[in-house]
């Protein structure tokens, strides 16, 4: 098994920041928030992202699927009480010259062997939809 470790602390009241590895990110944590930083929510959006972006590097080798760039968007519904993300959605916007069949089993691939994607579909509604850039 993996081990993941993330390390934070209080800036102030407007800041915290998070540290793993040699990285580190300024967290959004201001009650009127502040818009250089991500806040909770964006950054549980930004990890399926990220995820999905890495899912896709993994997987394109072994389809031998032709990649000349990937982009995601994502929006997230949050509902007040309980405070609780109840749905996420997303888009995957592939320049390929793949056909859309190989498309599609690449999003499969995606979804399939994706750690943090895996996740949150078993914790709230996650769906979404793949197309080729234009």
């Amino acid at each position: 098994m993996l081990e993941y470790r993330v390390a934070a602390r209080r800036i102030d009241s407007h800041a915290a920041e998070a540290t793993t590895k040699e990285a580190q990110i300024v967290l959004d944590t201001d009650m009127a928030g502040r818009p250089d930083a991500f806040n909770p929510a964006e950054l549980l959006l930004a990890s399926v992202a990220a995820c999905m972006i890495k899912g896709i590097e993994r997987v394109t080798p072994m389809l031998n699927f032709h990649l000349l760039g990937v982009e995601v968007t994502l929006q997230g519904i949050r509902q007040d009480n309980p405070p609780k993300m109840v749905s996420i959605t997303y888009e995957l916007i592939v320049d390929t010259t793949e056909t859309d069949r190989r498309l599609d089993l690449l999003h499969k691939n995606a979804r399939k062997y994706g750690t943090i994607s895996n996740t949150i579909a078993d914790a709230t509604h996650l769906q979404g939809t793949i197309r080729r850039k234009t």
